[in-house]
């Protein structure tokens, strides 16, 4: 006869104990019962893109002011703007929930071929903006085609992957076309001398590889090889190196590279915990560059102080969570590939922008999805929201407890008629 471990048996009770008071404890238990409900990813994913969006038009409108005033003497100009692209990018959301995933998937190739076609324009005919050559000008209407080919990559990637969902344990049919052609998107980004979307593509392939399956030493490689490359090709560039060089200590070169970088910190240190208040900004007088494009967030962080840095930051996370979940419980391989992909874009490219504000990482032009300035961004971004949310409220319970909410409302009216 076997006695039991004490250890073991302090461990267990030590468990039940815990588990116990954790149920016992009401706004735990309130808030466990709320995140099971069927439509919890749902609204989470509904409720944090519109209050991103808000604080995004709220900041643009704060952050632009004196460069509208100064550029073209209306201090409204640029959230106008704004205003109107959030116009246009909301009915393309609102379709982008309704679309179904057989309908999206016919046109995936076509998406990844538009999109090849606009970069390699882009490539020998762009136009350079702040020493990126990633513009294509038609007239006063100004488009930045790699924003557009975040989401076509995505969804391209996932339709490969979704069809050879069963002969994925082999790793030529795991890399080929989806890296090859993600590869060629990103060399026809670089040739535009767009290091830092590069970079965004690049993490969407290995989140798309990790996702698919893709054994770990495949991502040590990687890793490796774009290290190499990044600095490599960031080292022929003088404004990359010295970029690089002052992320480091911005304050070392303030008047120079550090510039941008310098101000950013100055403007989230005067923001302390609660900010200075919305439009109190001093940054933006003209000492901070880009303040309502890549670095809108240190405008935030000192109009709004950390509370507002991290209810930001929270909020995408939620976006992460309630995405997460989407993907982990759909049945449809399509489905999860998307989500997860888009997942990486939007969390990569906020934790990049971020860690530029703050000095951690070298400033390579950026923006913070939904919050930034810019309609190219927005109307992609946009629209990738509203297929994570349709996926959401596709799901088997999230639907029917939707249809059963209709038919209640439907039965309320009637009685009251």
């Amino acid at each position: 006869m076997t006695t039991a471990n004490p250890e073991d048996t302090a461990t267990a009770s030590a468990v039940g104990r815990i588990r116990g008071a954790l149920q016992r404890t009401p706004w735990l238990r309130a808030v466990r019962e709320a995140l099971d409900r069927p439509l919890t990813s749902y609204y989470l994913l509904l409720g944090a893109s519109a209050l991103l969006l808000t604080i995004g038009l709220i900041m643009v409108l704060s952050a632009s002011s004196v460069y509208s005033l100064k550029v073209y003497g209306d201090s409204y100009a640029v959230v106008k703007k704004q205003v109107m692209w959030v116009v246009i990018g909301l009915p393309f959301a609102w379709v982008a929930t309704w679309m179904s995933t057989r309908w999206i998937r016919r046109f995936t190739w076509a998406a990844y071929l538009v999109s090849l076609g606009l970069l390699l324009l882009v490539a020998f005919m762009g136009v350079s903006v702040a020493g990126n050559q990633n513009w294509l000008a038609f007239g006063p209407l100004r488009i930045q085609p790699s924003e557009i080919a975040k989401l076509s990559l995505i969804l391209w990637a996932a339709n490969v992957y979704a069809n050879k969902e069963r002969r994925l344990g082999s790793l030529h049919e795991l890399l080929v076309p989806v890296v090859p052609g993600m590869l060629l998107a990103t060399g026809l980004v670089i040739l535009g001398r767009d290091l830092g979307t590069a970079l965004v593509f690049f993490a969407i392939m290995l989140g798309l590889l990790w996702v698919a399956g893709a054994p770990a030493k495949l991502f040590g490689l990687a890793f490796t090889v774009v290290t190499v490359a990044a600095f490599g090709l960031a080292s022929i560039d003088k404004e990359r190196v010295s970029r690089l060089t002052s992320f480091f200590d911005p304050f070392k070169d303030f008047q120079g590279a550090g510039w941008q970088a310098g101000h950013g910190l100055y403007a989230l240190s005067s923001g302390g915990f609660f900010g200075e208040g919305i439009g109190a900004s001093t940054e933006k007088w003209g000492n901070l560059p880009e303040a309502h494009t890549d670095f809108i967030f240190a405008v935030l962080g000192e109009e709004l102080g950390l509370v507002g840095t991290l209810l930001v930051i929270g909020l995408f996370l939620t976006i992460a969570y309630a995405a997460l979940r989407v993907a982990r419980k759909t049945t449809d391989p399509f489905v999860r590939y998307v989500t997860f992909g888009i997942v990486v874009w939007l969390i990569g490219q906020m934790i990049i922008n971020v860690g530029m504000v703050l000095a951690l990482l070298p400033v390579i032009g950026i923006p913070l999805p939904v919050v930034s300035y810019g309609g190219s961004a927005l109307l992609p971004t946009l629209a990738a929201l509203g297929l994570v949310i349709g996926f959401a409220r596709r799901e088997p319970e999230a639907a029917r407890a939707l249809a059963a909410r209709r038919k209640a409302r439907s039965a309320g009216l009637s009685a009251t008629r």
